[in-house]
């Protein structure tokens, strides 16, 4: 089940187990608790468990629910049911807080479930404060002693809703984290450094990609609402988020990237033209890179992806077609590089780059 999302409580604590994954490098800060954002749950440690449970349909089924689609006050319908074992909780009191978080049309296509700790376990698991899974959230509705607060679980568990509603291809969003936020995070380069384990809810769990999104997500959205307490005690320091992980984490929720953008460069050479072009080449977000270029009847082209010192060969294109050179790669840390072509004859060559 990839993107369910559990909270696991330890003796001293609780921890989200989730499905997702991550890597990059660290962009982070420290958090003083003067000036960071509130962590998620105050877990502390994993209890151990490996793999993912889905949400127990049984136990959902045998649970008594009031609520539904909730109209809050901002005209927005948000799916939300509270359990009757919490009398003194509402749907619209929850429907309410669901429209104050940062959210895009994601929010929709939720379902909030808010339930006492004996029945978030059974729908979730032993141990659990809350969960996620495929649009449907599970979430601790009232305060347990020494553990997360409802509002906590369900901001983190949100985060996890986003994210698998983004896509940061070549890779799952819901996994690796949202676009904008992986690439400033890093992600890319340490998963490749064995540094991250995007999708590992055991051992590796801090070092989890998407629980680290979902916690950057909390502290987000804390901030705006004006909370600065701080707390960071689920995932490996090196995810606390700077100003510039936050506010990409804010990106991805309210103008998430979409698709690459392609550009379209063009030279004539000529008897007295310069044999060797160089086109420079912003990659500020991690994912993939496709080049091609056609070439003049005739003519003899050679082109390449070459790093930013101007030596070292990245990936030289292929032929695809009678007067097409192509390639593709994977940016993965590198923030700017040059494609460079090399003409042995006279025409236009057109070069087609498309990045993140």
């Amino acid at each position: 089940m990839a993107s369910l999302r559990v909270v696991a409580v330890t003796v001293t604590a609780l921890i989200l187990l989730v499905a997702s994954g991550a890597a990059g490098a660290s962009t982070a800060g420290s958090p003083a608790t003067s000036t960071a954002f509130a962590a998620v749950t105050n877990a502390r440690a994993v209890d151990g468990r490996t793999g993912v449970t889905p949400i127990n349909a049984a136990a959902r089924t045998a649970t008594t629910w009031r609520g539904g689609a909730i109209t809050a006050s901002s005209g927005e319908v948000v799916h939300v049911f509270v359990s009757d074992l919490l009398p003194l909780e509402t749907p619209e009191k929850w429907a309410e807080f669901m429209v104050g978080l940062t959210h895009g049309p994601e929010l929709a296509l939720v379902t909030v479930r808010i339930a006492s700790l004996a029945e978030v376990q059974e729908l979730c698991g032993q141990r659990a404060l809350g969960c996620y899974h495929r649009n449907e959230i599970v979430s601790l509705g009232e305060v347990v002693d020494g553990t997360s607060t409802p509002e906590e679980v369900l901001r983190h568990e949100y985060g996890h809703h986003v994210g698998f509603h983004r896509t940061n291809a070549p890779w799952r969003a819901v996994a690796w984290g949202p676009k904008n936020w992986a690439s400033v995070a890093g992600v890319c380069s340490r998963v490749s450094r064995g540094e991250a384990f995007p999708g590992d809810a055991g051992r590796n769990y801090s070092q989890n990609p998407g629980e680290a999104w979902a916690e950057v997500y909390r502290l987000m959205d804390e901030r705006k609402a004006g909370i600065t307490t701080a707390r960071w005690d689920i995932i490996a320091r090196s995810f606390f988020p700077n100003d510039a992980a936050l506010a990409a984490a804010e990106r991805d929720v309210l103008t998430p990237w979409l698709a690459n953008t392609s550009v379209v460069h063009r030279r004539v050479f000529g008897t007295k033209a310069k044999r060797v072009w160089w086109i420079p080449v912003a990659t500020p977000l991690d994912g993939g890179l496709t080049l091609s270029a056609t070439r003049p009847r005739n003519g003899t082209q050679e082109l390449a992806l070459v790093a930013t010192d101007r030596k070292r060969v990245l990936r030289r294109a292929q032929w695809i077609g009678r007067r097409v050179v192509g390639a593709t790669s994977t940016i993965c840390g590198r923030r700017s590089l040059f494609v460079r072509v090399t003409s042995q004859s006279r025409g236009t060559v057109t070069v087609t780059v498309s990045t993140p």
